[in-house]
């Protein structure tokens, strides 16, 4: 909501939620217009052009659904589905009907991760020879804040530390320098156990606490990345993009680089040190926003930034339902290399 209402060209008309009451309560709360005690009401409203759905992942598919057969454009949060064969369905789905489309993965659209993109485009580095991540995947750790929480630790319900912040984060990646193909990966659970910090049980975890994977970028640049559960007392997320003519290194204090402000240092040619390269203005496109650029909602009005540009001048700037297809293609892949089914751990 704070994205949304910090942009021209967009208007909260309604809101739905798990019943009517609720919806009722929430759209008086946030000064909305109208509410809805079903997804299917707000969909079939005249007065509705675009369907948000922002819910936790569990709940994608049905909501989704309800968009598309309404005939409504409509933008998910990521992931899209709650496996590969929910997204695949979903994003035919779309497809048959001719429907706009967009999901949120909003760390290719912060203004850092854009002019990353543009300097590997535009030659700063050269040839890519190999780019390397590491990152921490914050809630996977030794502790979760809530028994609502709990759903993240079983891979069934799909929001696990593969498909949320290594994903949002791999996908920023392969914006900058292309597709990884996947020849190797290893998924394991260190932390069998965690601690629910409301109840003070002990709790079962099977998703993937540490995830280490190599492979190819388009060319023959070699990848490698690894997700630890938790935070790291020493580095959360350093991306290093190492090429023939200079280096790139981004970092930020939280493996979720869908989130907060991540810095970007460069050298090249006869530069002995990295320096901080400052993304240039015409990157920050939401200045209602400036005053708090780490904030979450920073990167996801660029998002809808990009979004209103694709309804407006029909670029393809967002990625759409396909692309998102294609993502968690990539995080199959990973999950057929550690030799693991999608639904029983890691993703």
């Amino acid at each position: 909501m704070p994205a949304l209402r910090a942009l021209e060209g967009y208007e909260l008309r309604a809101l739905a939620a798990s019943s009517a009451p609720k919806a009722a309560a929430a759209a008086a709360a946030y000064e909305v217009p109208r509410a809805f005690g079903t997804p299917a009401e707000l969909a079939a409203c005249d007065e509705v052009d675009l369907v948000v759905v922002a819910v936790r992942l569990p709940h994608h598919g049905e909501l989704v659904r309800a968009a598309i057969e309404a005939g409504k454009p409509v933008f998910c949060e990521w992931p899209l589905g709650k496996d590969l064969a929910e997204a695949r369905e979903l994003a035919a789905s779309a497809r048959a009907r001719g429907l706009l489309t967009a999901v949120g993965l909003q760390a290719r659209s912060a203004p850092t991760v854009r002019y990353v993109a543009d300097l590997v485009a535009d030659g700063y580095a050269g040839e890519v020879l190999s780019t390397t991540l590491v990152g921490s995947g914050g809630s996977w750790g030794a502790t979760i804040s809530s028994a609502g929480a709990r759903y993240i630790l079983d891979p069934a319900d799909g929001a696990t530390m593969l498909t949320i912040p290594f994903g949002h984060t791999i996908d920023a990646l392969a914006s900058a320098v292309g597709e990884p193909a996947v020849q190797h990966a290893t998924l394991a659970t260190r932390r069998t156990m965690v601690l629910d910090a409301e109840s003070g049980d002990e709790v079962p975890m099977t998703a993937a606490d540490q995830i280490a994977v190599t492979g190819t970028l388009p060319g023959g640049a070699v990848l490698s990345a690894h997700y630890r559960g938790g935070r790291s007392r020493g580095t959360n997320l350093r991306w290093e993009i190492n090429g023939t003519d200079g280096d790139l290194v981004i970092e930020a204090p939280d493996g979720h680089l869908q989130v907060g402000l991540p810095t970007v240092r460069g050298a090249r040619g006869t530069d002995s040190e990295l320096a901080p390269l400052k993304v240039p203005a015409s990157y920050h496109r939401v200045p209602s926003l400036d005053g708090d650029r780490a904030a979450p909602a920073y990167n996801v009005a660029h998002a809808y930034a990009q979004l209103l540009d694709d309804i407006t001048w029909g670029t393809r700037l967002l990625p759409d339902f396909d692309e998102a297809l294609r993502r968690h293609q990539t995080l199959q892949s990973i999950l057929d290399a550690a030799g693991e089914p999608w639904n029983t751990r890691g993703a």
